[in-house]
């Protein structure tokens, strides 16, 4: 029975060893038919085909082409291609011999007069920078770049550079000055990006008008993103604008349906090896679990997070937050294990961020800043190591608590000052346009004395580029509906949506927030809040019986659907509380009527 065993395992080795040569047999002969087909193309054939294949995780198929292009440049002692075919061979490497690549680009290419190097060089430096999470000398590369390329009055890599820049501001939370660059590129890039740069702009773009919730912006964009999209044979790209949707249906408080497209989008990205996008697509996905309040599948979305963190060590702002999370959730637990080890986490990638964000610091958390930590992990240390340290940590703990008070005291008292004076300006304001114009037209007319908008001839020239998407007959139409809309005050009506409105007018919202945006020079939200809290500060004024009724009488006939949105938005346009504000009309009044 053993010999039989024996004689049938000596018949598998066999078997094995000739299938094993047989098959790389088949791959010779196939990698020589490969080679063959490789012959007969240019160089500029070549580089479609590599990111073509690239791009579609293709990674043997790009390698092998990659290979054949140096060969060939070196077989013709052509330096500029020699160099191409070294940056070509990096994208598949680690990222020790990817720089061993780019450095010999360097070397390759010293010599050359009037070619994109050194500024192709610096560029791509920077990019493998950025791939590895080390900004900060991502943006040397980049500036380095950039002065190369202005050197050089070389227009397509000054893009590149000053793009290359926006996606590090973007990074670090400066998404309004980001999207200034991607917008003017995306518009004005003829001759200077192609069809893969244009889409890359695009994504972009959607995202910093998703952080500064621009979103029907950012819902056109990637509407236009996905048809585009459609077309392709580029798998990344659908999966891509999923993920974007979701972080949109997120921001929309559609939390299951930003839920499904982020998983679905969380598990390409892993399949994938798109570390990067795979951690943002998580995080995002811990926000929509947060919304459900579905706090046991917001700490085992964040754990994992953490775990991706920890092995690939790509790091974001916003991973503070899910560390928080995390801290507050064994906290409650009462898990001072898990508690102690998610804030030595906390800690080892706050001060990676520092390291290279010298800007985040108004990016900390409110609740958990480093000091803080630092002092609760001591405590909680001390605590585990000796209980007789219970009272002097009682102790620090109520004199910080006082200080905290005391601070927060203050703070409030300075706050409630500069609530008041923007009250008494407004209010002088307001009753001063009064004394100078008709009521009707003022309301109509007059924008918010807290608001002022300047326009750069940059914002004008934008502006003018994506203003000719409508025709200036039907801007014409739009605008004179609109004027209706707001001298009939219909702004007030509850549940009023640019669709809505759009339908009204016999129009569509893709013009109607066009026309918006170009015309108002805001978005469609920000549009209608302005015209009903421009209606309430001069209504309060005037009338005190609409002074009297209580917050949520006030709002319903604003149109609000509740206090809180009324509230916040009549703080975030005016700078000050409704309360105050009343207070303050109520003080001038009476001084008024006893001087």
């Amino acid at each position: 029975m053993i010999k039989k065993n024996v004689n049938l395992y000596c018949i598998y080795k066999m078997m094995k060893f000739i299938s094993l040569f047989l098959f790389l047999t088949n791959l010779l002969c196939a990698q020589s038919q490969v080679s063959g087909n490789l012959k007969k193309l240019k160089y500029e054939e070549l580089k479609n085909n590599f990111y073509n294949y690239y791009d579609n995780n293709k990674i043997e198929q790009s390698k092998s082409i990659a290979h054949f292009y140096l060969q060939k440049a070196k077989n013709e002692k052509n330096n500029l291609q020699i160099a191409d075919g070294y940056i070509l061979i990096h994208f598949n490497e680690n990222y020790s011999n990817a720089f061993k690549y780019l450095d010999s680009v360097a070397l390759v290419t010293k010599n050359l007069k009037g070619t994109i190097y050194p500024s192709q060089t610096y560029l791509m430096k920077g990019n493998l920078y950025y791939k590895y999470d080390n900004l900060k000398a991502a943006l040397d590369n980049y500036i380095l770049g950039l002065q190369y390329a202005k050197k050089q009055k070389n227009q397509k890599l000054t893009a590149y550079a000053n793009m290359n820049i926006a996606y590090i501001n973007s990074y670090i939370g400066k998404n309004l000055e980001a999207a200034k660059i991607f917008r003017y590129y995306l518009y004005r890039g003829n001759n200077i990006t192609d069809d893969y740069q244009h889409n890359q702009i695009r994504i972009a773009l959607i995202s910093c008008y998703l952080e500064i919730n621009k979103l029907d912006s950012a819902d056109f964009l990637i509407k236009e993103g996905q048809e585009s999209a459609l077309i392709g044979k580029n798998k990344y790209n659908p999966n891509l604008y999923s993920y974007l949707s979701g972080t949109y249906n997120l921001k929309l408080k559609e939390y299951k349906t930003a839920i499904r497209k982020l998983s679905d989008a969380y598990i390409y990205f892993t399949n994938s090896k798109e570390n990067t996008s795979a951690n943002y697509a998580l995080y995002n996905l811990g926000k929509a679990y947060e919304g459900e309040k579905n706090k046991e599948k917001v700490v085992e979305t964040y754990i994992q997070l953490d775990s991706n963190v920890q092995k690939y060590d790509i790091t974001f702002p916003e991973l503070r937050e899910a560390y928080t999370y995390l801290i507050d959730y064994y906290k409650e637990k009462n898990n001072t294990k898990k508690q102690l080890y998610y804030i030595d986490r906390f800690l080892k990638v706050d001060k990676k961020l520092d390291e290279q964000f010298q800007y985040l610091s108004t990016e900390l958390p409110k609740k958990y800043d480093t000091p803080n930590l630092l002092q609760e992990k001591e405590s909680i240390i001390n605590e585990l190591k000796n209980r007789k340290t219970i009272l002097n940590v009682s102790v620090g703990f109520l004199l910080i608590i006082l200080l905290l008070l005391s601070f927060l005291y203050y703070r409030s008292k300075k706050t409630e000052k500069q609530h008041r004076k923007i009250a008494q300006d407004l209010i002088n304001s307001i009753e001063m346009k009064n004394l100078e114009t008709p009521p009707v037209a003022q309301l109509i007319t007059s924008p918010s004395p807290a608001i002022v908008q300047i326009e750069t001839e940059e914002d004008k020239a934008t502006e003018d580029k994506t203003s000719k998407i409508t025709s200036e007959d039907i801007t014409q139409l739009i605008l004179k509906e609109l004027e209706v809309f707001e001298a009939k005050e219909l702004f007030l009506k509850k549940g009023i949506t640019s669709s809505s409105l759009a339908k009204s007018i016999k129009t569509n919202t893709t013009y109607l927030s066009e026309v918006i945006n170009t015309q108002k020079g805001k978005n469609f939200a920000a549009y209608l809040n302005d015209l009903r809290i421009d209606y309430a500060l001069n209504r309060l004024i005037k009338d005190k019986k609409f002074r009297s009724y209580k917050l949520s009488v006030i709002s319903e006939e604003l149109g609000y659907n509740n206090d809180q949105a009324f509230s916040l938005a009549f703080k975030k346009k005016t700078g000050t509380t409704l309360s105050i504000y009343i207070k303050e009309i109520e003080k001038t009044h009476q001084s008024s009527i006893n001087p």
